[in-house]
């Protein structure tokens, strides 16, 4: 259920810290971060198709979440997405540390030696080189890094702090508030006939 919001009539609602430099530069910063890091899983999907094991599904999944994550925090200021953002950083940053340096098995450096084969791209074709798949994917380390760190730092901005301002300074801030509506007048009441 929407909440009501009881306003104080003549007054708007503004959002403060929505309006300094540093947290419009940040919010662009965050939403570039993560369409960089949906390229790069979308290289090493596409790329190295026919070496993923089980991952295919899961990063086309990331790469959803992110725009649609990038999306709401450009267009819709959602703050709420920030953490969710850092959180994911964290486990896609956690897979590129396994993937990239072989801590379970096979790193992508590996598969450039004999015994393997050159993975293949999902349009059909050679893909990408092991070697370029490798250091793809220890690119996303730092990618995802920085992402946790301004999603963060975007977060600690308080983008949703609300100020109740005439409708006035609300204009002059850039804002567009509605009019203020005449008072409700009470419809006639029915007559006994």
């Amino acid at each position: 259920m929407a909440q009501h919001r009881n306003l104080t009539p003549g007054y708007a609602v503004v959002f403060p810290n929505r309006e300094k430099a540093s947290s419009k530069v940040m919010k662009a910063v965050v939403a570039i971060v993560l369409l960089i890091s949906v390229g790069l899983l979308l290289i090493v999907t596409i790329g190295g198709w026919s070496q993923l094991e089980g991952m295919k599904p899961l990063n086309f999944f990331w790469c959803i979440a992110y725009v649609i994550i990038a999306f709401y925090i450009w267009a819709r200021w959602a703050r709420g997405m920030l953490p969710i953002a850092a959180g994911l950083g964290i486990l896609l940053m956690m897979i590129a540390v396994v993937a990239g340096f072989g801590l379970s098995g096979t790193s992508w450096f590996d598969r450039s030696h004999a015994g393997f084969a050159q993975a293949q791209s999902l349009f059909g074709g050679n893909g990408l080189s092991a070697d370029t798949l490798g250091t793809i994917t220890l690119l996303l380390i730092p990618v995802q890094l920085l992402l946790i760190v301004v999603a963060m730092r975007a977060f600690a901005q308080g983008w949703n702090v609300e100020q109740e301002v005439p409708i006035e300074e609300a204009r002059r801030r850039g804002y567009d508030p509605p009019d203020p509506s005449p008072p409700h007048s009470r419809p006639p009441e029915p007559q006994a006939a």
